[in-house]
C-alpha cells in the first residue's frame, strides 16, 4: 500500500512522514529528488536527493521518477526505483508530495491511500514557513497563494486531517494507515 501525505506548505507532512515511519517497521520513507537548496540540517539522500537542474532533466529522460513536477519553482520528482523494491519487499509506503504528483500516481498505481493534510488555518501555515527562514517573503506569499489553489483539490483525496496538534495528527495518520492495512480489499484470503 502506498500512502500519499499532501497538502500544502507548512501542514508538517515532512515532519509526520519521519514520525510515523520512526513508529512503524513495515513503513518505508520515499525520498523525493529535488532541485531546490537544501534547508538547514537537511540531508543528501535522507530527506532528499538534492539535483541540479540538468541532473533532474537527465533523470526524466531516463525514466526514473513515477511522478515529477514543478512546484513554487523547483522540480520535485518521485524516484521509481525505492518504490518499486519496497513494493517487492511487500513494504508499505508513505510519501510526501504535492497534489500534482498525487494525481499521476493515482492514475498510475493500485492501493493507493490519499490523505490531504491541513495546516490549522492559513495563519499558522505562514507562521510554520517563516520558522523555517529558508523562503523570502515573496516566496512565502506565493506558497500561501499556491495553498489556496492545492486545497480545492481535496475532494480527490481518500481522507482530510488537520494539523493542529502533531502528536495527535501522527496518531490520526497511523490509525488511518492501521485501518486500511485491515481493509478487505487488502486482505490475503
Amino acid at each position: 500500500m502506498i500512502v500519499i501525505l499532501a497538502g500544502p506548505s507548512g501542514a508538517g507532512k515532512t515532519t509526520l512522514c519521519k514520525m510515523l515511519v520512526k513508529k512503524d517497521k513495515k513503513l518505508e520513507y520515499s525520498i523525493s529528488a529535488t532541485t531546490r537548496k537544501k534547508r538547514k540540517g537537511e540531508i543528501n539522500g535522507k530527506d532528499y536527493y538534492f539535483l541540479t537542474e540538468d541532473e533532474f532533466k537527465r533523470w526524466q529522460l531516463e525514466d526514473r521518477f513515477l511522478e515529477f513536477a514543478k512546484v513554487h519553482d523547483y522540480y520535485y520528482g518521485t524516484p521509481k526505483d525505492k518504490i518499486f523494491k519496497y513494493m517487492k519487499d511487500k513494504k508499505d509506503i508513505i510519501m510526501d508530495i504535492d497534489v500534482q504528483g498525487a494525481e499521476i500516481i493515482r492514475n498510475k498505481l493500485n492501493d493507493i491511500v490519499s490523505i490531504f493534510l491541513l495546516p490549522p488555518d492559513l495563519d499558522e501555515a505562514n507562521l510554520r514557513i517563516k520558522k523555517r527562514g529558508t523562503e523570502n517573503k515573496d516566496e512565502i506569499k506565493s506558497r500561501l497563494k499556491s495553498a489556496l489553489n492545492e486545497i480545492k483539490e481535496i475532494k480527490n483525496f481518500n481522507y482530510v486531517v488537520v494539523n493542529k496538534d502533531l502528536k495527535e495528527c501522527a496518531d490520526v495518520i497511523k490509525s488511518i494507515i492501521i485501518a486500511e492495512r485491515h481493509s478487505i480489499i487488502r486482505m490475503e484470503v
